[in-house]
């Protein structure tokens, strides 16, 4: 067992209440990194705000004081490593002032996928005319690219052992997704599907791009499938979206052999004020998510961290997030704040009522809240008279369940991601798989699994959904990624990529459907965030992705706000505390409008809670 080896890193069986009334918490041991059986390489993954980054740094931080060379990488396109370290980083290695041996940089894949891009087009710089090279970088600009810029340096770092040879362990802050790890997996076959893929291109581009790294992709591939080199740290919270997240993850990546895992779990929270409904209700939860995620948990090394007061800054910081013995400093007497004027949800809801019609989007990351909020403007919309129809894109996502009963005039349907890539998928096989060997399949295979292809899958049902809304309102979880709307309005690009996929055009319904998006009188998005760094953050990215696209989002939801809470926990009361910063930063820099939700000591669950919910408003 790496890192953390002791008989306490594999969990008992649950324990059960003797009342049968409170959970009881399962027994696990505190994450303690342990330099003497750790590998060289360690890969700290997980979903946007499990507290990845202040893990991985922590951890190299124990590695380094233990007397070791150690490099901390970051990947991550909302990387907070500059932040957590107080220190601005580079692209090359940075020392860390006050911890011998320790040396850390900072990789922004955007940027990686823009020197990529131009390894690629550049050549091609007046040789194509520029609106080609304009639709190329677009086609170039997706998720997919950024991935495999990452993995340029993940593998440059791993493969070039003469670089990087003075240090005895490497940190990285993310670690590369499974559809990339496949993809280069699947190297042996890119000589056969080069000759027979007439565009040369893949869902990452032209493939003789990659064809050029293929000696260190498949070398670097090897050393994340070696035990002896390599630790995945799985990240998570006490919350069952996240838990479910990391056993994908872990389930997938150990399919491509990447065997040795851990789990953390970061966050979990107890609490002393029994007659605190939020604390208590917050307690139970954590504790009831690990209880049914058990049979994951038990499956490999598992730890927890406690959730701390505030987020963790500096190396002083980073020292007592994984002590034992020292409680982080509460200091409960809080400076007066004015809370800004944040609206009611079902203000925001009142304005977008009187346009009789339209479509209405909650987006944002996984975790925050889009499914409830949804539901909770369909919910008012229909009340109100209107004809609703309530749709969703989250294979998560229960919105029958969240509902929790009918309503007249409220329709529901499910967009499902998997059924929708696979009807695709199996319309491009049918069209190339006749000219190409098992290997070269295999390959082309991979490459309809990407994220670009879901994509173009997913696209195609939207539109399907998103003309309901000329006849009443469409409410729909989760929208297209502003990547998406810029591919298809880079119609020579993406008449390509159909071309090279399925020589077939596409639905009518879609060629007209960017003009309704951008359309504000029909269509208004809404970013849904929590009072934190990494959802502010993110949300904010992706604002600036869909003014890429030419759409301004309509406004904020900030979601499970502990402002106003009452509650009596020290920790929670410095946690409100700092919910001030982000709330001022998305009111000021972010948001035209911002509507506020508070933290829920119940989920809520049918009609009822959720018009009581869109009514909230601070006292």
């Amino acid at each position: 067992m790496n890192l953390t080896e002791r008989s306490t890193g594999i969990l008992p069986a649950t324990q059960k209440a003797n009342t049968g009334e409170t959970p009881v918490p399962l027994s696990l041991p505190r994450y303690q990194p342990e330099p003497a059986t750790a590998t060289r390489y360690l890969f700290f993954t997980g979903k946007g705000g499990v507290g990845k980054t202040s893990l991985s740094c922590a951890t190299a931080l124990r590695l380094a004081e233990a007397g070791n060379r150690v490099l901390l990488v970051s990947t991550d396109p909302a990387s907070n490593l500059d932040e957590v370290l107080e220190i601005k980083l580079t692209n090359h290695p940075t020392a860390i002032p006050g911890v011998n041996g320790l040396d850390a940089l900072n990789i922004n894949p955007v940027e990686a996928a823009a020197a990529y891009r131009e390894r690629l087009i550049g050549p091609m710089r007046g040789i194509l005319p520029e609106s080609a090279l304009r639709s190329m970088e677009e086609q170039l600009s997706g998720s997919c690219t950024v991935e495999i810029a990452a993995f340029d340096e993940f593998a440059g770092l791993i493969g070039d052992t003469e670089s990087v040879k003075q240090y005895d362990h490497i940190v990285f802050d993310t670690a590369p997704t499974g559809h990339t790890l496949r993809l280069m997996s699947l190297a042996k076959a890119w000589d056969q599907f080069l000759d027979n893929n007439n565009s040369g291109t893949s869902c990452l581009g032209p493939l003789a791009g990659l064809d050029k790294q293929r000696a260190i992709y498949e070398t670097a591939v090897q050393s994340l499938a070696n035990p002896e080199l390599t630790t995945l740290v799985l990240v998570s919270r006490p919350q069952r979206a996240s838990l479910r997240e990391a056993q994908r993850t872990s389930n997938e990546l150990r399919e491509l052999g990447v065997s040795k895992q851990q789990l953390i779990i970061n966050g979990t929270f107890a609490t002393d004020c029994v007659d605190d409904k939020v604390a208590m209700a917050m307690q139970e939860r954590g504790v009831t998510a690990m209880q049914q995620a058990e049979e994951f948990i038990s499956s490999l090394p598992s730890f927890t961290v406690p959730l701390k007061a505030v987020n963790i800054l500096g190396v002083a910081g980073l020292r007592l997030l994984l002590d034992n013995d020292v409680a982080s400093p509460i200091d409960v007497e809080t400076a007066a704040w004015q809370a800004p004027a944040m609206l009611r949800l079902e203000e925001m809801v009142s304005e977008l009522e009187s346009r009789g019609r339209g479509v209405i989007m909650t987006m944002g990351k996984g975790g925050v809240g889009k499914t409830t909020v949804a539901a909770a403007i369909a919910v008012l919309l229909a009340k109100h008279g209107h004809r609703v129809h309530l749709s969703t894109t989250d294979p998560a996502a229960h919105i029958a369940q969240t509902l929790d009963g009918k309503l007249d005039g409220l329709t529901l349907s499910k967009i499902d991601p998997v059924a929708e890539t696979a009807a695709y998928t199996a319309t491009v096989m049918a069209e190339q798989s006749d000219h190409l060997d098992p290997s070269a399949r295999a390959l082309l295979e991979e490459d309809l699994r990407s994220p670009c292809t879901e994509e173009i899958a997913v696209f195609r049902a939207f539109a399907r959904e998103i003309a309901q809304g000329e006849h009443g309102f469409v409410v729909l979880d989760t929208a297209p990624t502003g990547h998406t709307l810029l591919l298809l309005d880079a119609s020579e690009a993406y008449q390509r990529e159909l071309e090279r996929q399925t020589g077939t055009s596409q639905p009518e319904e879609v060629l007209h459907l960017l003009e309704r998006l951008r359309d504000p009188h029909f269509t208004s998005m809404i970013l849904v965030a929590l009072p934190e760094a990494t959802p502010v953050h993110e949300a904010a990215a992706l604002q600036e992705d869909l003014r890429r696209a030419q759409i301004e989002p309509f406004g904020w939801v900030m979601n499970q706000s502990l402002l106003g809470s009452g509650t009596c926990d020290p920790l929670l009361r410095r946690r409100e505390e700092a919910e001030h910063r982000y709330l001022t930063e998305v009111l000021q820099i972010h948001a035209k409008r911002v509507a506020w939700l508070p933290w829920q000591a119940t989920e809520p669950v049918g009609v009822a809670a959720l018009l009581e919910l869109s009514q909230s408003t601070l006292s």
